[in-house]
């Protein structure tokens, strides 16, 4: 088959996708809130500056990723292929609430139930679990009983991003166009020029003119007024958008924004917009038409959410209102508290679950801590009073989420191997540079209509991958080797799934389609990090390689080090004793298969060898010792 290349033969080269670069370059941005508000232009000489004065390379050191362990064993979907069993929701045996709130549980079950016979209609079942502990907390969204978002959090670990602080210019850097702030931590806080000059809405937030709104007379600040304006000495209040990484100290920002239910309060511009994520023309027309109804303050913006799709003016009114006492409150710690202290906390994972995820469309939110339950219905009841009822506590003995069937759900998110329902499964490699994700048909080799199974494995697993993407929050390039397909209207398929599905994700994804080669490109933001670093540690035997030395290798290396020690003593009439200390797999195979050579050696150089197993030496380690005086001649790992 002759190759023609996809700009034609013309010597002239093809022009870059714009769309494409900018998204490469935003996988290793800073980590933010769910929507992004600001646009990012001068990221790269932000970065750069940042990694010079970390004193790192200005290109900064590659991050790695640590290989992932894959359970040996992988537990295969046990759902059969085109069976589909109707999902009924866990009963849950809630506390006595006495005889009226028995009553009343009672009429609305009844309620429910007519209405469903009167107008039947097809429901997925929403649920938000909550597993709350002493040192974390766990989340997990599910749709119709399956995992469609987990979130883990530890009490014990701070949470930075997205805090507020009274903070100091301590001195600025011309030739990095740098502030650095102390918020009163070890490493000052890095401020690049850039992010104290007010910025414009990133390209996800479309600006919305509000009718008869004062626009805050200023001076357009540019970054020669910086040094002018913010002497070292200076107060500054900024918001921490990037945490403490190795060297590096927080990033901040004065782009200060507070995200609510369904409004992101912009304290220091006086722009406000919409977000993109809401496509529909209509929709978009009758929130812009809230937006400028809304009481803004002079010189405050606002950017509606996606969450807000289809809510009611009054639900913005109320989230207005919630966000300027919050403000409030801010301005009053500001004026009260000393310099380098925290002004506002980002919130935990509880109260960001009611923020993010209490839509219209949950069911019922499910928690097993009676303090958390009663704090998050206080919370509910000041936003939306009628969602309160949704909160309902789990006091059951059994793991809640063992009662809901998420516990097995979770073996897959750190398998590397993820089956479907077809029979086809998915395999997840993330290395250094990208995430590598492979598509199989598995048990499904052949049949009659070859192309119509390959379409249905590779539309299943375009699903599955954007849940995965979700549950191990991977981020940066993402490289998807579908099933090749003949027919171009399959392949375009396949492209419509998969943008549809990570439609849903909150992090910013970009996505090309199937190229020449049969792979399909994309990038994806990380806003926090991934869910196995967060849970699992580093082998302390491979180091996060995935892979320890084989014994045949352990052998030759002890074989070298043997000869290079023996070859080296001086002759006399003496043996020349040596013990070899190794790990016991290691010993098994220097007795059995390469005992003769051991023999050779002693021969050769006039030397005895004696080998120990020790239980608790590394397979890579061994010692050798002179028997003679008790002398360490080498210490291979240990």
């Amino acid at each position: 088959m002759r190759f023609k290349p996809k700009g034609g033969l013309s010597p002239n080269p093809q022009k870059t996708d714009r769309d494409a670069t900018q998204a490469r370059a935003e996988v290793v941005t800073e980590q933010g809130g769910n929507e992004r508000v600001f646009e990012k232009r001068h990221h790269q000489e932000i970065e750069r500056a940042e990694n010079i004065a970390a004193g790192l390379p200005p290109e900064g050191k590659p991050e790695v990723a640590p290989v992932e362990h894959a359970a040996a064993n992988v537990r295969e979907n046990p759902v059969t292929p085109g069976a589909e069993e109707k999902f009924e929701p866990v009963k849950i045996v809630e506390p006595s609430k006495g005889l009226i709130g028995a009553l009343k549980s009672a009429a609305s079950n009844l309620v429910k139930k007519v209405q469903r016979l009167i107008r039947p209609e097809k429901k997925t079942h929403k649920e938000v679990l909550i597993n709350a502990e002493t040192l974390e907390t766990r989340v997990a969204v599910a749709e119709d009983g399956k995992l469609e978002e987990f979130n883990i959090e530890r009490t014990t670990e701070e949470r930075l991003v997205g805090s507020i602080f009274k903070g100091r210019v301590r001195n600025l850097e011309d030739g990095l166009k740098a502030a650095f702030v102390d918020i009163g931590f070890e490493k000052n806080a890095f401020l690049h020029y850039w992010d104290i000059v007010p910025n414009q809405f990133d390209s996800g937030v479309e600006i919305v003119e509000r009718e008869g709104s004062r626009r805050r007379e200023k001076p357009k600040i540019t970054q020669k007024d910086i040094p002018r304006l913010y002497p070292p000495g200076t107060d500054i209040i900024v918001q921490v958008t990037k945490g403490p990484i190795g060297t590096k100290g927080p990033r901040v920002t004065t782009n200060i924004v507070l995200p609510g239910r369904f409004l992101v309060l912009l304290p220091n511009s006086d722009q406000s917009g919409i977000s993109r994520k809401i496509e529909n023309p209509e929709e978009r027309k009758r929130l812009k038409k809230i937006l400028r109804e809304l009481r803004i303050p002079d010189g405050m913006g606002v950017i509606m959410r996606t969450a807000g799709e289809g809510q009611q003016l009054r639900y913005f009114v109320r989230d207005l209102a919630f966000l300027l006492e919050e403000w409030n409150g801010v301005q009053e710690k500001i004026k009260k508290q000393p310099m380098a202290t925290c002004v506002f906390q980002e919130p935990d994972l509880i109260e960001r679950t009611v923020r993010d995820f209490l839509t219209e469309d949950v069911e019922r939110i499910v928690v097993d801590n009676p303090k958390a339950c009663d704090r998050m219905r206080e919370m509910i009841s000041k936003i939306s009073p009628r969602s309160a009822k949704k909160i309902i506590l789990y006091s059951e003995a059994q793991p809640i989420f063992d009662r809901f069937l998420i516990t097995k759900q979770l073996e897959n998110t750190f398998s590397r191997q993820v089956h479907l329902k077809s029979g086809g499964y998915i395999v997840i490699d993330e290395t250094e540079a990208l995430v590598a994700i492979d598509v199989n048909t598995g048990r499904h080799k052949g049949g009659k209509d070859q192309e119509a199974l390959i379409l249905k494995v590779n539309l299943e697993a375009a699903e599955e991958i954007c849940r995965q993407l979700r549950l191990r929050n991977m981020g940066g390039l993402i490289v998807l080797d579908f099933i090749d397909m003949k027919s171009g209207r399959d392949r375009q398929q396949v492209h419509t799934r998969m943008r549809d599905g990570l439609r849903r994700d909150k992090a910013k994804t970009h996505i090309l389609p199937i190229s020449q080669l049969g792979l399909m490109e994309m990038t994806r933001q990380r806003h926090s990090e991934s869910v196995r670093s967060a849970v699992y540690d580093d082998c302390p035997y491979c180091k996060g390689r995935g892979k320890v030395k084989s014994a045949i290798t352990m052998s030759v290396e002890i074989q070298r080090k043997l000869q290079e020690i023996l070859k080296k003593r001086t002759r006399d009439e003496t043996d020349f004793q040596l013990r070899i200390v190794v790990n016991p797999t290691v010993l098994d195979r220097l007795r059995t298969e390469d005992e003769k050579h051991l023999i050779e050696m002693e021969k050769r150089y006039f030397g005895k060898l004696s080998f120990r197993a020790d239980t608790g030496m590394h397979a890579e380690q061994f010692k050798i010792v002179n028997v003679t005086n008790g002398e360490e001649l080498a210490s291979v790992g240990c």
